[in-house]
């Protein structure tokens, strides 16, 4: 017996846009459905998070596509990592074999090089629809392919540094998006667990002292691994916590805690 048939993306490329995930969620509201990919060659406006602008580069990806899950808006947090692990594998599948093992996700959407330097990074915007299910789902990704832009506040790395030399665009779109029409059918089988395992392989490993910047303050303690909704989870002095929004601050490189 055959398996499902593969998801089919319907990918819109230009050459310019001041953003493809603005140009993505008026799509979504004007009812585009399932499936839309937009590309744009360069972006003059991209966002990413935090409020921050996610510097286009010479040659980069700015990708973004529209989901309609129907899943509850509290699985928004999971669709994020779903993504940015999508986003690893894709990527990954561009570089040479022994270079892939280089990459690794910093939570909650990050893809890092060599344990620090930023290559690419994920923004989701969910929006609700009347049921308490998510109306639509927007994924932004930007990752740097031929150049890694200077940044005041953290390193930066690219797919040609890494060994993946004259990769296009195109080519970096259609395999990050092979990889999430897979990560979503995996999904829909069998939930979120087998997401929240493949991601923990690629990320920090459990017991490492993280420091998480959060609205409320500066969250320090033992990474504990991830709750269903996709929170991070810590173990610190006052207690386990699960932090919902925020960013990893250094440093990322701590030793386990002995016992973790």
């Amino acid at each position: 017996m055959s398996g499902p048939a593969p998801f089919a993306w319907s990918i819109e490329a230009y050459d310019q846009l001041a953003s493809t995930s603005d140009a993505c969620l008026a799509r979504a509201r004007a009812g585009a459905v399932d499936g839309l990919a937009i590309l744009a060659r360069h972006q003059t406006r991209g966002r990413g998070r935090e409020g921050r602008s996610w510097l286009a580069t010479s040659g980069g990806l700015a990708l973004s596509v529209l989901l309609r899950p129907a899943t509850p808006l509290t699985t928004s947090g999971q669709w994020a990592l779903l993504a940015g692990l999508a986003t690893l594998e894709g990527l990954a599948a561009l570089l040479p074999p022994a270079a892939r093992p280089r990459l690794s996700l910093k939570w909650p959407n990050d893809v890092l090089a060599d344990g620090a330097a930023k290559l690419a990074g994920v923004l989701t915007e969910a929006e609700p629809g009347t049921d308490g299910n998510l109306a639509f789902l927007v994924i932004g990704i930007g990752a740097n392919l031929a150049v890694a832009p200077n940044l005041p506040d953290r390193p930066t790395s690219c797919l040609a540094a890494l060994g993946a030399a004259n990769v296009t665009a195109e080519q970096a779109a259609h395999a990050v998006l092979a990889r999430l029409a897979d990560w979503r059918q995996t999904y829909s089988q069998g939930g979120f667990a087998p997401v929240r395992g493949a991601w923990l392989a690629r990320a920090h490993p459990l017991g490492i002292r993280l420091s998480v910047a959060t609205p409320g303050g500066r969250l320090t303690g033992r990474f504990a691994g991830l709750a269903e909704s996709g929170a991070l989870r810590l173990e610190t002095e006052a207690g386990p916590r699960e932090v919902v929004s925020g960013e990893i601050i250094g440093p990322s490189s701590a030793t386990p805690e002995a016992g973790a």
